[in-house]
């Protein structure tokens, strides 16, 4: 908890002051005084004047001092133009002095960042800028010197401001910024110590607005909070015034005693409570590493279980190929075998084929020899037969004509016989109808 600061109320206030001291009092001020106006004294009187009155006189001397010296002679005439040249002299003398004293008189300067009331006759005429100015009327003169440039610092402390529980802050510290934007509006309708009262009633009563609408318990968030609000509303009301405020916030807040003992029991909770989430924090950081740990002595075991899973697998794989290759050889030793064999087969087939094609080769050859021979004994049988053949034999059959090669022979057996004379035996018919059949 923040020890109790107070801190004074500024007051605005304006100082009569020679022109050398002006400066000063503008940039620095008296203790918690803010000095925006100074009213110069003036130095210049119309005592600038008097020489040139006496100038005037001085030459009017010396010229009636010469008519006077035209009317006389000799000794009287001497004495009368000794005394018209010392009052020509001291006439000019007189005219020059006063002269340097008017114009030393009329220059004014002013300050750098202000701006001066030029008044005559008591009424504003204009105001001047920063620099050297000549006021060669006697009765000009700069009635106010108003810092136009620089942004005056404002505190005002609020003593006692209800919450919106009634409950009554301690203080309410506002700081505000301002500067004069117009330093004859300024002069002619408020003045600074007018303005002063003015300023401070303004920010009491927009402080008051603003805590009015705060609990007590979020009193502290009033410091640093947003106030452009409350600088639209200050500018406002002091628009008419030629000030406009630059910047304002709430550096600080005092909450009542009691408030003050809660709130300091609260910031030790939260502290005891940051102290236990830091133990906490701790000792789950320790027991988070102690996990950690483990779960890395189980990721070590795991991936040893894992090689030797794989030098297993790899094992078993090798055996696998192994048996695969035995199994492979074996497979293609019966499939040798059984190409073997089966080329064995095959060219016993083709031998066999060669065979039986040769021996059906051999079945056409005696085929077209037995033709042969059979047309060649029937020429001779039919050579035979007609040489012998007394009459004519016919042969029927009851199923037409008989072309085969037993009919032939038969027939060729019985014709000699019946050509001889011979009867054939009961025997032979029989099997010639057979035969016929």
């Amino acid at each position: 908890m923040s020890s109790v600061r107070t801190r004074r109320r500024s007051v605005i206030s304006e100082a009569v002051a020679p022109w050398s001291d002006i400066a000063r009092l503008l940039r620095g001020g008296e203790a918690d005084t803010l000095i925006p106006v100074i009213i110069p004294r003036h130095r210049r009187r119309l005592w600038w004047m008097l020489p040139l009155w006496l100038g005037v006189y001085a030459l009017l001397t010396g010229v009636m001092l010469t008519l006077a010296e035209a009317g006389s002679d000799g000794l009287g005439d001497l004495a009368y133009g000794a005394l018209a040249t010392l009052s020509y002299v001291g006439g000019v003398v007189l005219l020059l002095i006063g002269g340097l004293w008017w114009w030393r008189s009329s220059i004014v300067e002013i300050e750098q960042g202000t701006n001066g009331v030029l008044t005559r006759y008591g009424a504003v005429t204009r105001t001047l800028d920063a620099g050297r100015h000549y006021l060669w009327h006697p009765w000009s003169r700069v009635d106010f010197v108003v810092d136009t440039a620089t942004e005056i610092p404002y505190s005002a402390p609020v003593m006692a401001c209800p919450t919106r529980e009634n409950v009554p802050l301690r203080s309410i510290e506002f700081f505000l910024k301002f500067r004069i934007t117009d330093a004859v509006l300024f002069v002619r309708t408020i003045g600074a110590g007018n303005f002063d009262l003015v300023l401070s009633s303004a920010v009491q009563d927009a402080i008051r607005q603003r805590a009015r609408q705060m609990r007590t318990q979020r009193a502290y968030d009033l410091r640093g909070s947003d106030v452009a609000d409350m600088q639209d509303l200050l500018n406002r009301q002091l628009s008419g015034y030629g000030v406009r405020i630059t910047g304002c916030n709430i550096p600080d807040v005092q909450l009542p005693t009691q408030y003050q003992h809660h709130l300091a029991t609260r910031e030790r909770i939260a502290k005891e409570r940051t102290a236990y989430e830091q133990e906490w924090g701790l000792t789950r950081k320790r027991r988070i590493d102690s996990l950690g740990m483990d779960i890395e002595r189980a990721k070590k075991v795991r991936d040893a279980r894992i090689v030797e899973v794989k030098a297993a697998l790899n094992r078993a794989r090798e055996e696998v190929a192994q048996l695969l290759e035995r199994q492979e050889t074996e497979a293609q030793r019966v499939r040798f075998e059984i190409e073997t064999r089966g080329r064995s087969g095959l060219i016993a087939a083709e031998n066999e084929a060669r065979a039986q094609r040769a021996l059906a080769k051999a079945y056409r050859d005696n085929r077209a020899v037995l033709q042969y021979e059979l047309a060649r004994r029937r020429l001779e049988v039919g050579a035979g037969l007609a040489g012998k053949a007394p009459r004519p034999v016919v042969v029927r059959t009851d199923g037409g004509t008989d072309t085969s090669a037993l009919s032939t022979l038969f027939t060729a057996q019985l014709l000699p016989r019946l050509t001889a004379g011979e009867r054939p035996a009961p025997g032979d018919w029989t099997h010639g109808g057979r035969d016929s059949e």
